[in-house]
Parts: C-alpha cells; structure tokens; sequence
C-alpha cells in the first residue's frame, strides 16, 4: 500500500533527509579527525574527484558537516586504515567495514567486465604485479615518460592501464595519495588485519544497500537505492527485500504529488525530527544529499546540473556552480573559483531563486557561509561579481565588505 502524501509529508521528508545527512544539526558527527571517521561510516561512501577550482569535492563533503575537518585528516585515515579507496557509483573513500562490499565488482572485472577499456595486457599485469611484490609501493608518476601534457585515460601508456587493472580487480589498493597522485600497494599489505573479505551473497549485499541508504538518507527510491550500479541480479535482490519488508510493514512507502515514490521505516514520518536553524551551506556539487538529481529536483523542486561539461555559451549559472542550501531549503547556486596564490575567493556569479523567507536573513547568513566558506579556500578575501536578483547587489556588497 502506498501513502499519499499529505500537505506536511513533504516538509517532513525534506527534514528527515537533510537529518540523515548531516546538514542540519551543528555537529552531527563529532568535530575533527573523529568526526570525519564517523561521518564517512554514517554516509557510506564520500566521492572523489579531480576538479579543483575550489576545494575538491571529498574534503568539501566533510567540511560541511565536521567542524574543524582538515584536508589532511582524510590521507590520515587511508593510512590508519580506517577508510579505503574504490569505486561507489565513482571513485571515492568508504569504510573499512565496508570492504567486503567492493569484493564483487572487483570480481566482475576480473572475470571481464569492462570499467575503463579493453582486452587488458595480462602479461603487462604480472610484470607489474611482480615487481610492487618485490620492490614495494609504487606511484602512478614512477610510470609516467616526462611528457609535460596530462594525458587522459585513454592515453594512458600500457603500464599505467595496466596498474589501474590491476587496482580495479583488487590485487592491488590504493595505501595513500597525495593531491591526486596516488600510490599502489599489495592489497594483502594495505587491508588491515581483522577486516572481514569474505565475498558477500547477492542477498547480504542487497540487505547492506538497503540499511545504508535509508540510514544516510532517510528514505529512497527503488531507483535510487541502486543509483548507477548495473547489477541486474543486485537489482532485483533488492526490489525482493524491499517488497519483503514492506509486507512485514517494517517498511512503507509515500507518493509525493509529482508521482515519486520513496521507500521509509515505517513510522519514520511521525518521528520527532531536529529544528531547523537559520544558517545556510554551501555544498559540493558531488555532495551527498545532491547527487542523485532526480531525487533532489522531486523532494526540493531545485532542478540542478553540473556545468562545468556543458559548453561554456551555453552555461546558465556558469562552470562549477554550488548549491546554496539555507534552513531546509535549496535556494540559489555560487559560481566560485579560489585563487589560492592570491589569497581570494572570486564569486563570479551568485544566483538565488525565487524562496519564501526574508532577504536581510538570507544575506545575513550568506555571509556568515562565505566567512567559513573562505578559512576553508585558505583564502582571506572575497570579490562578488554578477547577483541575480539584481537588487540584492548592493547590500550583498555590504554584507561581504570585511571580506574584500
């Protein structure tokens, strides 16, 4: 049976989910290195990415929700072994209890799944295997012939498609990285002694999914459970498990009035949820709460994309824009590049949409945000260029002067 949404189920759902993630409460996981460990156990998985225009997306993820998180803590944590570097629905840091999980994708591409390319060089693949055996840890650069052009992965040399193989089938892990640069280890001298690595049933696996994606978001659709995992046998194990606990009633499901359906703990709506406070977030565009777009354009009505792949005529909000999440409500987007040379932090374009609370509060807490916002660019000043509505430039001039 399903649920028809009532007038407040929605602002009920939005306020369970922006719980389960961590952005509500002023420090849901602790401060500092603990905090950040027991966030990523509680999100599941942090994702993992190049684009550095400001703070890279993992160390992004973290800082919005663990006072006095570092970059560094998270290179602390792969080598204390407390968290593991693979493949989520991308490339990201997960818990070490949850190594077991990544045992069957590693198995796929072992047996000749494609992740990145073809017809991989086995030969190419023991030599190297071999060699990190005999001589330790290897870095991706002691590969590299000295060419100053940045090659992408197609271009990749033999050794280097080879390595990244080796990585993905999981005889080798990822034991530390500096920047993006990172470097290879036996997988038997990486994983911490203790870790369970017994390949999990398609059921235990279904059952991990489920419990994760409903403690780090609150509710979830079907779709979204398995967002990107093309598992079509994990699929269907998860569709039975959902259908098995909801004719147990452990679990229901709500319709919203656009047609989405989400899957919950039963009586999870009626709960007692955290208050909102009157501060606003500026997030990752790979942040948890938004990357699955659909979910966040049916539960917020904040229809978002990534620009920075769209051809720069065609942007509309500009190359990397962040959105804005003020009390329980997304509510603009910041295109924003940190210029860590100089110290600054150019806002190149602010944009916020049309929202029902008051303008003084919403720039008041913006620049409280950009004050954060800017300790963590290791910046110390701020320029502001384009501002949609226009009206609000002056007094976001204002609010952001100490900053200049």
């Amino acid at each position: 049976m399903i649920r028809t949404h009532r007038s407040h189920d929605l602002a009920r759902l939005r306020r369970l989910a922006l719980a389960a993630q961590g952005l509500l409460q002023a420090q849901p996981f602790g401060a500092g290195m603990a905090g950040a460990h027991q966030a990523i156990n509680h999100l599941g998985y942090v994702q993992i990415d190049t684009i550095s225009v400001v703070e890279r997306a993992h160390h992004h993820v973290l800082h919005a929700r663990v006072p006095r998180f570092r970059p560094a803590m998270t290179q602390q944590m792969l080598l204390d072994g407390d968290i593991f570097e693979y493949w989520a629905h991308a490339a990201a840091f997960l818990p070490i209890a949850d190594f077991r999980f990544s045992l069957p994708y590693k198995h796929a591409i072992r047996c000749g799944q494609v992740h990145w390319y073809k017809n991989p060089d086995r030969k190419l693949m023991g030599e190297l295997l071999a060699r990190i055996g005999s001589e330790g840890p290897l870095r991706a650069r002691d590969l590299e012939t000295g060419s100053t052009r940045r090659a992408a992965w197609w271009d990749w040399k033999p050794a280097k498609k080879a390595l990244e193989q080796l990585y993905m089938q999981g005889d080798l892990m990822v034991s530390s990285r500096e920047g993006f640069q990172k470097t290879y280890d036996l997988t038997e001298r990486v994983l911490p002694s203790g870790v369970n690595s017994r390949m999990p049933s398609v059921e235990e696996f279904a059952a991990h999914i489920l419990d994760q994606q409903l403690r780090c978001h609150g509710f979830a659709s079907l779709k979204g459970l398995t967002y990107l995992r093309r598992n079509t046998e994990l699929r269907n194990a998860v569709k039975n498990l959902v259908n098995a606990r909801l004719a147990e009633q452990t679990l229901e499901q709500v319709q919203l009035g656009s047609g989405a359906v989400f899957i919950l703990e039963a009586g999870a709506l009626e709960r007692p949820l955290p208050r909102v406070h009157s501060r606003m977030q500026i997030l990752s565009p790979f942040d948890n709460c938004v990357i699955q777009r659909e979910r966040l354009k049916a539960l917020f009505q904040f229809d978002y994309q990534i620009e920075c792949y769209v051809p720069a005529p065609k942007r509309q909000y500009g190359y990397f824009s962040l959105p804005l999440l003020y009390r329980d409500a997304f509510i603009g987007r910041m295109d924003a590049k940190a210029h860590r040379k100089t110290g600054q932090l150019e806002i190149k374009s602010l944009h916020f949409e049309q929202h029902r609370f008051d303008e003084d509060a919403i720039i008041a807490a913006f620049a409280d945000a950009i004050a954060a916002f800017c300790r963590f660019q290791q910046c110390d000043s701020v320029s502001l260029a384009r501002v949609e509505p226009n009206h609000l430039t002056g007094r976001l001039h204002s609010a952001l002067e100490p900053l200049a």
